[in-house]
C-alpha cells in the first residue's frame, strides 16, 4: 500500500512543484552551486556533488512513508531550481511538516516560494483535510524565520537542543504552525501576497 499522502504535481503561475526524482538531477546540481547555499552552516542545502546522494535520501524516507520530496520547478524555465518536502508525516494524525526546503540564489526573494507554499498548503489543508502543517528551522536562521512568520504562521515554540548538525554545533528549533480552521486567513494572505504589485 503507498503511505499517505500519494504523490501528487500541483502547478500556479510562477511555479510546478512535481515528486522529486533521479530525473531533476542535473538542475539540482546547477542549483545547488549558484550562491554556494551549502556554506550557510545553519542550512541543510547539499554541496553540488552532494545532491545525488540527498535525492536518494528522500527517495528512501518515502519508502519509509515519513516523507514526500518535490522539486520545485521555474515555470519561465521549466528546470528545477531547488526542493521541498511533507516531513515528519503523521497520518493517523493527519498532520505533516513542509520543509527541508532550499532554492537555488537566483530565484529566493522572487514570488516562487510564496507561491510554492500556497500551493503545497492549499493540498494540505484541501485535498489531505491537514488538521495542522508545521515548519521547523534553525532558531538563528532569522531569514527563514522571516519568511515562516510572513506566510502567517504562528511560533508554537523553540525546542532546545534538538539537533546536532554535521558541524558539531546543537540546534535550537523554532517550532511554526498554521493549523485548518486558521486556514482562510492565511490562504487570503497569500494570495494578496501574490497579487500584489513589485517594485
Amino acid at each position: 500500500m503507498e503511505p499517505w499522502p500519494a504523490p501528487f504535481t500541483v502547478s500556479g503561475d510562477f511555479v510546478s512543484v512535481e515528486p522529486l526524482s533521479m530525473a531533476h538531477h542535473d538542475d539540482l546540481v546547477e542549483a545547488a552551486a549558484d550562491g554556494e547555499l551549502h556554506r550557510l552552516w545553519y542550512t541543510s542545502v547539499p554541496k553540488p556533488e552532494g545532491v545525488k546522494a540527498e535525492i536518494a535520501r528522500r527517495l528512501g524516507l518515502r519508502e519509509k512513508g515519513t516523507m514526500l520530496p518535490f522539486a520545485i520547478l521555474d515555470k519561465r524555465t521549466g528546470s528545477a531550481v531547488g526542493m521541498t518536502t511533507y516531513m515528519n508525516i503523521d497520518a493517523a494524525n493527519r498532520r505533516l511538516e513542509i520543509g527541508s526546503t532550499w532554492y537555488r540564489k537566483s530565484v529566493q526573494r522572487t514570488p516562487l516560494n510564496t507561491e510554492c507554499k500556497l500551493l503545497l498548503l492549499g493540498h494540505a489543508f484541501e485535498t489531505l483535510d491537514c488538521i495542522a502543517v508545521e515548519f521547523r528551522t534553525h532558531f538563528l536562521n532569522q531569514q527563514s524565520r522571516r519568511a515562516i512568520e510572513r506566510l502567517g504562521a504562528k511560533l508554537d515554540g523553540i525546542l532546545r537542543s534538538h539537533t546536532i548538525l554535521p558541524n558539531g554545533t546543537i540546534r535550537d528549533t523554532a517550532v511554526y504552525s498554521i493549523t485548518a480552521p486558521e486556514w482562510p486567513m492565511v490562504r487570503a494572505n497569500l494570495e494578496w501576497l501574490m497579487a500584489k504589485p513589485r517594485h
